[in-house]
């Protein structure tokens, strides 16, 4: 149903990112497609955690709940885009993407530095397109 493409006609990923990243994830006629708004690192009591780590598994916690609620998993993870607000937290990024959602058939993945989110003590917003 899901196709990787990493061609050999454009630049390899790196060992390191294999299990996190793939350069286009291709889609042939999904019988559904969950398009997941940015979630931030708030928990259900509404509480922020300071440090990215605690804010990035909180918001995989959210988009993991959004993706059971639609009787789906990780494995059904076809393109993330993540907004950091430091580029100092890309390296825990990446670790955090290995524990959590490293797999042989990684999503699409696109990662940006922005100057803020929508408020000024969120670290970092993860964005999911999920399909079965």
């Amino acid at each position: 149903m899901f196709k990787r493409h990493n061609p050999e006609s454009i630049w390899p990923v790196p060992e390191s990112f294999q299990e996190i990243y793939a350069h286009a994830v291709e889609v042939s006629a999904p019988q559904k497609l969950l398009l997941i708004s940015g979630q931030i690192g708030i928990a259900p009591d509404g509480t922020v955690p300071a440090r990215f780590d605690d804010q990035c598994h909180q918001a995989t916690d959210n988009v993991e709940a959004l993706l059971a609620a639609a009787e789906m998993s990780a494995k059904n993870i076809l393109r993330v885009t993540y907004y950091l607000t430091s580029v100092e937290n890309l390296t825990a990024l990446a670790d955090i993407r290995r524990t959590r959602w490293g797999s042989k058939e990684p999503p699409a993945v696109t990662t940006l530095v922005v100057a803020g989110l929508a408020r000024p003590e969120l670290l970092v917003e993860i964005e999911v397109t999920a399909g079965q």
